[in-house]
């Protein structure tokens, strides 16, 4: 189960990436949250993440 936290934190980090990109390339008229909603599932995953890891 933690590896697929990892895993899907990753993806959640990338489609966070190209969110923002796709907010700036539309100068803005996009909606900001094609960047945060995978913001904050990456934290939550990373959050999992951790805490099964013992830090």
């Amino acid at each position: 189960m933690r590896k697929l936290a990892l895993i899907l934190s990753i993806v959640f980090i990338l489609l966070t990436f190209v969110g923002a990109g796709y907010v700036l390339l539309s100068r803005g008229n996009a909606n900001d949250g094609y960047a945060v909603v995978p913001m904050v599932s990456a934290l939550a995953c990373i959050c999992y993440y951790r805490q099964k890891k013992g830090f």
